[in-house]
């Protein structure tokens, strides 16, 4: 018997020995310990900052679903969990410390307590996040963490454009979004295929615009359609709502609205402001790029302030993002008006009228106090003075901008267009094309050696985009997203120096009893290669 106790002892100190710790996005610093924290019944929570009643809420509400019963939540420094604030630390930092009598989280900032909070409950079993869960405690283990963000800026990018989602898929996405510390949805609106946004002033976006007679069936290439309509439209109250719902999860939306190209659906409702007044045009219904484009009158840009001037009353966040991506030059080409323009203004081409048209858009944008974010072929033609550059056709427009002293967002379509296949095409779902493994998207270095020290700076971190051509719902979504942004997590967040795919693949596979906890439908393509 005594032989038999001593063996027990040793299991039960392996097994303290051997806690998990399947965080993603890594943390900066990180001291393992023996040992867990039990939370239980008689557990309380305090803070000694109003601006950490929140978290320490959202912290109770999620114990409650285990334990059947909230924590006490109380205000000051006593208390089995205590938040408190420490003003050395940066804006998005925390310090987290679980023994086995206490934990310990410390932030400057309600964000970095939201952030320390994602960690504690990754921590925790997986079956706190089930549905139903009952146990009588939950055991964290103990452990020391330091931690920040490299990158200032974390970012998803949402497709509504194509397919529609409903106000609860797109708070289910920002949901998933929190728990790895992303803090950009970057929100595609409007599109060849489809407006997305109400616009009081012109009504016949939604009415119009926002409607195709039919969708493409399979691959653009088969030239396929369902003969289906399809529509749909965030009323203004709907946007504000998700606005607020991402706020308070310390996520800011992005609004984009396309132009000059990408924007044949606004043709459709009303086509004075293209090159043929006359014309028909229809929303498209084939994926890919329009040749129908804006043209640059006075009139266009009267139309487009007064639409930004409503987007911006209904997204507070610093960006707004304006496409300036894929604009066919045929029509302004073969415009006569658009050629004395050039010849009136100056300028060399119709790339330089492009630019033209995107400076008019800056400008104003930066008369309201905010700061204009387009894709990298605003490069074109000339960079507008405040414009901050997305790079999406690889690395090179980034490293353009950030030697101009430009603001760069790293969104490079290899390592980042999640509509790519992460797998066999003859065993994945129909994807666009393309080949994007999870471990492709690990290997992204946002730093550069064609870049200085000081141009490095101007890169204010990455973005992946889930473009929705082929992806028709959440769950679609989900698929495709998962755990490829968990890589985009971990590159945005942890330190270069902690990076390591086999480790992250490790912890992935650990992760994902989370996941399948909260029942996301994520790709397991990963687990063959």
């Amino acid at each position: 018997m005594r032989y038999l106790f001593i063996l027990l002892l040793f299991l039960v100190q392996i097994g303290y020995s051997q806690n998990t710790y399947n965080l993603i996005p890594y943390p900066a610093k990180l001291e393992k310990a023996e040992g867990g924290f039990k939370v239980g019944l008689k557990t309380s929570i305090s803070y000694d900052n109003d601006e950490l009643l929140p978290i320490a809420n959202m912290l109770a509400s999620q114990v409650a679903k285990t334990l059947g019963k909230n924590p006490i939540v109380k205000k000051g420094k006593s208390a089995s969990i205590v938040f408190t604030t420490n003003n050395s630390l940066g804006e998005e930092a925390y310090n987290l410390k679980i023994s086995s009598k206490k934990i310990e989280v410390q932030s400057k900032t309600g964000k970095g307590a939201f952030y320390a909070l994602q960690t504690l409950l990754q921590l925790m079993p997986a079956s706190s996040f089930a549905e139903n869960a009952t146990s009588a405690e939950i055991q964290i283990p103990n452990c020391s963490i330091e931690d920040a963000p490299r990158f200032a800026y974390r970012s998803l990018m949402l497709d509504a454009g194509r397919h529609f989602f409903s106000v609860d898929d797109v708070k289910h996405f920002i949901d998933l979004m929190a728990m790895y510390k992303l803090n950009n949805m970057h929100w595609h609106l409007t599109e060849d295929q489809g407006w997305r946004i109400e616009i009081k002033k012109y009504p016949l976006l939604t009415k119009i615009s926002s409607i195709r007679k039919e969708s493409t069936v399979g691959h653009y290439r088969d030239n396929k359609f369902d003969g289906k309509p399809y529509g749909g439209f965030y009323t203004q109250d709907q946007v504000k709502d998700i606005v607020a719902y991402a706020s308070k999860k310390y996520i800011n939306i992005i609004p984009e609205i396309e132009m000059p190209g990408h924007s044949q659906a606004v043709l459709a409702a009303y086509p004075q402001f293209g090159g043929n007044p006359d014309k028909i045009y229809e929303v498209r219904t084939k994926w890919g790029v329009s040749e129908d484009v804006l043209f640059p009158r006075e009139e266009t840009f009267k139309f487009l302030e007064d639409v930004l001037t409503e987007v911006m009353d209904l997204f507070p966040g610093q960006y707004i993002h304006i496409g300036g991506d894929e604009c066919p030059k045929t029509q302004w080409k073969e415009s006569r008006f658009c050629q004395d323009m050039i010849k009136k203004l100056g300028l060399k081409d119709e790339h330089e009228l492009q630019s033209y048209f995107i400076r008019r858009i800056d400008k104003f944008i930066t008369s309201k106090g905010k700061k204009m974010l387009g894709w990298d072929e605003i490069l074109e033609g000339g960079l507008s003075p405040n414009a901050m550059v997305m790079s999406w056709r690889g690395v090179k427009g980034g490293v353009e901008a950030a030697k101009q002293n430009h603001d760069v967002v790293m969104s490079p379509n290899s390592f980042f267009y999640l509509d790519y296949y992460q797998g066999d095409s003859k065993t994945e779902p129909l994807a666009i094309g393309g080949n994007l493994p999870l471990s492709k998207c690990y290997s992204f270095e946002p730093y550069l050696p064609e870049l200085t020290e000081q141009e490095a700076k101007h890169v204010m971190g990455v973005q992946a985009n889930i473009w929705t051509e082929y992806i028709g719902d959440i769950k679609y979504v989900e698929y495709m997203t998962f755990p490829r942004a968990l890589a985009l997590a971990e590159v945005a967040w942890a330190p270069r120096k902690e990076k390591n795919y086999e480790e992250f693949k490790n912890r992935v596979t650990g992760h994902s009893a989370i996941l399948d906890a909260l029942k996301v439908n994520y790709s397991k393509t990963y687990l063959k290669q």
